[in-house]
């Protein structure tokens, strides 16, 4: 089920609200609570029911273990036994079948069929499960009830794709919930919601028009243009950008309905003045688990320069490769390590810079590296870094060259670049007129969702008649691109 999709606006959610309330007025917080982790069950089982087994097995053996692990003074033992089991699921499920495919390609056999399923969400709370057994380790999180931790570890608004919120800030929460929704809290978590909605359904989703196309053309082998490769990439920047913080806004939107507060996620992150700023602005709470449950349990920047940079790029290739079982994820993530290692010298040894011309250099950095994030191999990475350096041609709309001639010098005017998918349907100032929108709230604008909404009502209805006609008369509701992960 897909917070996008009519299902879940219109009977899921409202459903859930009614039932959350009346529980907690007629019998109380406990009754409430049951409510939300019983609904977040059948949530993650609309998909596939033979996951749930999964999801309550490895809710149910974290909590009994972490209660064993409190009660013995050598707790080092069961912490180990603990995070390998729990990363064990995970390798099993996300990355058993990359491996044996990689190990028979070595050997020239064909690669098994291991017949594996990944199930939707296992990076996200394998991730909550492991903060909770690290963080019960060093004592930084009181011991809690099991309805707690299990809305903790399941609670839909943030099951599938996050934010990662710390068993600190969200479990105490939960002991603490009256059971009833607060007017304040429900308006302003039906704002948050909406914005994220048309941020998902109105920009991302129309941006993928773009960059679908060329990215899949380059999967099938295909040189792309300068321009075409150009537009895919920016389109592909643009629509992951407003699809990610598009869910986590509808994600912090939904846990304050209830009154439950998630921490922010996305702070205007192609903003950003270097890259180790954005990374404190991009997926941020992400970022926040690799620093303190990976990069500082490494060593961090506490045993010399050489040290610290081995830690950042061990720490941004397995980031890479958590993300998903291609080895284009792991070129992702080895790429932003070496960003922030080139960014450490450069604050040694570099000049002052400008900190516009920064901000631009960082932002092309970024866009760079999303093409081995999007591309669907490293064969296609390399087609789309062609394209984007002009080795696969230089070619432009026919519309353009004629209100510049003196482009005809330099390039080759066509009617429609073949794999400018949305040209097809758009003209192609219409096309140029929504890339240049979504750059411009990127770039200009601060993020919807820390905006507050004047005049409540208005807004409110105006969000709702905005997001209704592409919800209901979408051909198809598009999952989001962090459900892959």
């Amino acid at each position: 089920m897909l917070f996008n999709s009519s299902l879940f606006v219109v009977a899921f959610l409202p459903l859930f609200l009614a039932a959350f309330a009346l529980s907690g007025w007629w019998f109380g917080p406990r009754a409430a609570l049951s409510v939300l982790l019983l609904s977040s069950l059948i949530f993650y089982g609309w998909w596939k029911p033979i996951f749930l087994p999964l999801l309550i097995g490895s809710i149910i053996g974290n909590y009994l273990w972490v209660r064993l692990m409190r009660r013995t003074s050598r707790r080092k033992p069961w912490l180990i036994a603990g995070l390998a089991a729990n990363l064990a699921l995970l390798g099993w499920f996300k990355y058993a079948g990359l491996f044996a495919a990689t190990g028979a390609s070595l050997f020239g056999a064909r690669p098994p069929d291991l017949g594996i399923i990944l199930p939707l969400g296992i990076s996200f709370f394998t991730f909550q499960q492991i903060m909770y057994l690290v963080d019960s380790y060093r004592d930084e999180t009181p011991a809690c009830g099991f309805i707690d931790y299990a809305c903790f570890v399941g609670f839909f608004a943030h099951l599938l794709a996050g934010p990662i919120v710390r068993p600190r800030e969200i479990i105490p929460q939960f002991a603490r919930h009256t059971g009833r929704i607060r007017y304040d809290d429900l308006i302003a978590g039906i704002e948050i919601f909406l914005l994220g909605l048309a941020k998902k359904l109105v920009l991302a989703d129309s941006l993928a028009r773009f960059a679908d196309p060329g990215f899949r053309a380059a999967a099938a082998g295909h040189q792309l243009s300068l321009v075409e490769a150009w537009v895919a990439l920016l389109a592909y920047g643009a629509q992951i950008y407003f699809d990610f913080s598009g869910y986590s806004d509808m994600a912090i939107g939904l846990a304050r309905m209830i009154g439950i507060r998630f921490p922010l996620n996305f702070r205007s992150p192609y903003q950003a003045r270097d890259i180790s700023d954005f990374w404190r602005r991009w997926n941020i709470t992400l970022s926040g688990f690799l620093r303190d449950y990976l990069y500082i349990p490494l060593g961090g920047n506490r045993h010399g320069e050489v040290r610290r940079n081995a830690n950042l790029m061990i720490t941004m290739l397995l980031g890479g490769f958590w993300h998903g079982a291609a080895w284009s994820f792991l070129a992702w993530g080895g790429l932003h390590g070496f960003y922030l290692i080139i960014h450490q010298q450069w604050r040694r040894f570099g000049a002052p810079m400008n900190a516009r011309l920064a901000q631009a250099i960082t932002l092309i950095a970024v866009l760079v590296a999303w093409v081995p994030f999007r591309a669907e191999s490293i064969h296609a990475s390399w087609i789309m870094l062609r394209g984007l350096t002009g080795a696969g041609g230089v070619e432009l709309p026919d519309l353009i060259v004629k209100a510049l001639p003196f482009l005809r010098h330099i390039a080759t005017p066509v009617a429609v670049l073949p794999y400018l998918g949305a040209a097809r349907t758009m003209s192609v100032v219409q096309s140029a007129a929504l890339l240049v929108l979504a750059w411009g709230i990127i770039l200009i604008a601060p993020d919807i969702h820390s905006l507050r909404v004047r005049g409540r009502n208005a807004a409110l209805i105006a969000g709702f008649a905005f997001t209704a006609q592409a919800l209901f008369f979408a051909p198809f509701a598009r999952p989001f691109i962090y459900f892959q992960f």
